[in-house]
């Protein structure tokens, strides 16, 4: 046994852990997890614990189910809120087949992919995300904890405690939170996290959307990561800051730039914009995501990039001398209840082909968009991103570049998963049309 998977059996006896959780995410990224008792950790470390995956979603068909959960000995973590007298840890796990080979089914696998890719180019991809999300009073309705908006401090309510105690129970598990606030609508926060290489990252989004609810469980209120609850308030976002570093310094940065944006960044924003209609219904994956992504709510309608102006998809921070480092753009379609694994994969992916095919990024566009008529559109190339499920949909079936960063299992999983979605949606008689068509009809 080596030495790390020691200090973790050490540590289990140490702090009178008596019970381990093995979390996996499955197609949607939805947090799946089995727990087992302390003695049964280092047979787990070296060989995983095998189980049924043909009910996870994404996973086996019922004649292949057998896939084993191999932790990862990194995202070994103690769960903050557990009692001193049986603390319970998590463990992030891999799936694998009963071979020990990569499950194909497995989204932290899509990732892994496409992560050596950029090592192989000489890059580490870095992402940030800002993780915005609603408190209600339960998951029935969504019924306001407070009125508050963009960064009210006064008077505090019970959401700011709320974010409080989750910045410090994801703190203890060694995440680094840079900071939290109130949003712009009602009852809507936001956490940032400090950017980070993308797996560890992806596995610290998944562990906020667990912490996050369980903080407010535990408080009697629910939180939400649903992309738009609110019919007439602005949806949450996942808005992803992007940077690439290669030996150690910025790729993205040029000093003698305009926009101190070096040709690699320039080229790797411009693979998002070309492929962005495709890969929009990985980072957002479900009907109501598309109720987020409309004119007049702060959400990006449309493909385009700039500095200042947020009605652009993308954005690109001004630079501060001396901060190099910080070069980077930010990602504004994304919402906060995609995958993880899934999303970063697919933007990473995008960004190189950019890099490799050498594209062209077009001029910024500093106006508001929401303001041009569409031929002052037409005439500058702004394109409208799908708007609705359906129409991404339509997009992402024809992508190669989607396939391929998922791999034919995954992707064709995916896609089954999200037209049965849309189907589902498409049948459903809304209480809007009740209310609209009945009395007339």
């Amino acid at each position: 046994m080596d030495a790390v998977k020691k200090k973790i059996l050490d540590t289990v006896k140490e702090k009178n852990i008596r019970h381990i959780q093995l979390w996996f995410a499955d197609i949607l990224g939805r947090l799946k997890s089995m727990e087992i008792s302390d003695s049964e950790l280092a047979g787990a470390l070296e060989d995983g614990i095998g189980f049924d995956g043909s009910s996870i979603e994404g996973f086996a068909r019922i004649e292949e189910s057998d896939v084993i959960a191999m932790p990862d000995t990194a995202t070994f973590q103690i769960l903050p809120w557990t009692s001193p007298e049986g603390q319970v840890a998590r463990l992030i796990c891999d799936i694998q087949d009963p071979y020990g080979n990569p499950y194909p089914g497995d989204p932290r696998y899509v990732l892994k992919r496409a992560l050596a890719k950029a090592a192989g180019m000489g890059y580490t991809f870095n992402v940030g995300p800002e993780m915005e999300f609603f408190y209600f009073k339960n998951d029935q309705w969504p019924e306001l904890l407070d009125k508050s908006g963009y960064f009210d401090l006064m008077p505090p309510d019970l959401g700011t405690d709320l974010r409080r105690e989750t910045a410090q129970a994801l703190e203890a598990m060694g995440m680094m939170v840079e900071c939290t606030h109130h949003e712009v609508a009602p009852s809507q926060h936001e956490v940032d996290l400090r950017h980070r290489e993308a797996m560890a990252m992806a596995d610290d989004v998944m562990t906020l959307r667990f912490v996050t609810k369980e903080v407010a469980r535990r408080n009697g209120v629910y939180a939400t990561f649903m992309p738009k609850p609110i019919l007439t308030e602005n949806g949450s976002g996942m808005h992803v800051h992007q940077s690439l570093l290669r030996e150690g310094t910025n790729a993205f940065f040029d000093p003698d730039d305009e926009y101190n944006l070096s040709d690699v960044a320039k080229r790797f924003i411009a693979g998002i914009m070309k492929h962005a209609a495709e890969l929009i219904a990985v980072t957002d994956q479900w009907v109501n995501s598309y109720k987020r992504l409309v004119p007049g709510y702060e959400a990006p309608v449309y493909n385009s990039w700039a500095r200042k102006n947020r009605s652009t998809m993308i954005r690109v921070p001004l630079y501060q001398p001396g901060k190099e480092m910080a070069t980077r753009f930010e990602f504004r379609a994304p919402d906060p209840a995609c995958n993880p694994y899934l999303a970063f994969a697919v933007l990473l992916s995008a960004g190189l082909a950019g890099i490799e095919g050498n594209y062209d990024l077009p001029d910024p566009i500093e106006e508001n968009i929401f303001q041009m008529t569409s031929e002052e559109k037409e005439r500058r190339g702004i394109i409208e991103l799908p708007g609705n499920l359906y129409a991404a949909i339509s997009e992402v079936k024809k992508s190669d570049l989607v396939r391929e960063t998922m791999g034919d299992h995954m992707f064709e999983q995916f896609v089954r998963n999200k037209e049965i979605e849309w189907d589902n949606y498409r049948i459903h008689v809304s209480r809007y049309e009740l209310e609209k068509y009945l009395p007339i009809l």
